[in-house]
């Protein structure tokens, strides 16, 4: 029974491994030949790395630009061989990354902290302890409002030597 199984499960994975080699042997066919050289400009893509020029990075890094280059690569897999697919998966997924990386919007996302995050680290420090003079000023009496501010008055103001100074309402010539 155990080997029965073995072979149905190794007979599967010969079936899938024969179906990718079909598609392999399919991408070298003559009529394919377009798609050959995608696949090596895309891995030559992938790995050298070049830096995406600001011109094009601007306009890629905007939500029309990833979704045409995301349409782009969902059309190249469903219509072209199944390895430049992924492969073209692959490659736009760098385009987004490097142009971000590039317009600098990369290290906006990662690097500068949100409001949210500020507001709780600074909460996080200005939390002081009940101090000896808040508890002190809650226990004082309350002040008493008057309705005249001026008629329970026990000392009169007295005004210091003016020096010759015009009073506050002359309209005179200074």
């Amino acid at each position: 029974m155990i080997y029965l199984m073995f072979l149905k499960i190794t007979r599967r994975i010969k079936s899938t491994i024969m179906i990718y080699m079909d598609s392999f042997s399919d991408l070298f066919k003559k009529e394919n030949m377009g798609q050959v050289i995608l696949c090596i400009l895309f891995i030559i893509y992938l790995i050298m790395g070049y830096k995406m020029p600001d011109s094009v990075a601007g306009l890629l890094d905007t939500v029309f630009g990833k979704i045409i280059v995301v349409v782009i690569a969902l059309v190249l897999f469903s219509f072209t061989n199944p390895i430049l697919g992924v492969l073209g998966f692959l490659v736009a997924f760098e385009l987004i990354r490097r142009s971000s990386m590039t317009t600098g919007t990369y290290a906006l996302d990662h690097y500068v902290p949100t409001e949210v995050k500020k507001e709780t680290e600074l909460n996080a420090m200005n939390q002081f302890p009940y101090t000896l003079e808040q508890e002190v000023v809650k226990k004082m009496a309350p002040i008493r409002e008057t309705g005249d501010a001026g008629s329970d008055a026990t000392f009169s103001p007295i005004l210091d030597d003016t020096y010759d100074a015009a009073p506050i309402n002359y309209a005179g010539v200074i």
